[in-house]
């Protein structure tokens, strides 16, 4: 199953690309034995000249159309679920051996989702209620697939 993080907004140089680099490094590694390969990012720039709901349906649609069709959608969202490290592997792993061809997991620009993506996706997780970095979520939503991963193999990373 083909992995995919949609995010609107470029990552830049910096501390977050180098962490973020790093963890799809290690996903590339571990994933081809798990069938879970390969990995990819695709960035999508903020649509320019349009402000509020409608930016926010250009930047859904943007991230839909890069899911193909029967792909599994996870999207990002403050109102979502909480799920433990180890139940965001049992959802990828069901995916998986149910014979999805994909999962993409979407982060939204600043103003989030559009509803109707959000009603659409197979499943919403939060990392809590609080508010971060749009860049930090990318940064620790790569580190929960690795994670996620590593429970899959009994890697030692995740001691639980």
């Amino acid at each position: 199953m083909r992995v995919t993080v949609a995010a609107v907004g470029r990552l830049r140089a910096g501390p977050e690309f180098d962490l973020i680099e790093d963890y799809a490094a290690r996903i590339r590694a571990i994933g081809k034995p798990l069938a879970l390969a390969p990995f990819e990012m695709k960035e999508f720039e903020a649509p320019k000249g349009l402000s509020g709901e409608s930016r926010k349906a250009r930047e859904s649609s943007l991230l839909a159309e890069s899911a193909a069709p029967g792909a599994k959608r996870i999207t990002l969202d403050e109102r979502g679920k909480t799920l433990s490290s180890e139940e965001f592997a049992g959802a990828i792993r069901r995916w998986r051996d149910d014979g999805a061809g994909e999962a993409v997991l979407m982060i939204g620009g600043a103003d989030g989702h559009d509803p109707a993506l959000v009603a659409s996706a197979d499943l919403v997780i939060a990392f809590g209620r609080a508010t971060f970095p749009h860049m930090l979520v990318r940064a620790m939503l790569v580190e929960q697939i690795y994670r996620a991963m590593t429970i899959l193999s009994g890697h030692p990373y995740h001691r639980g």
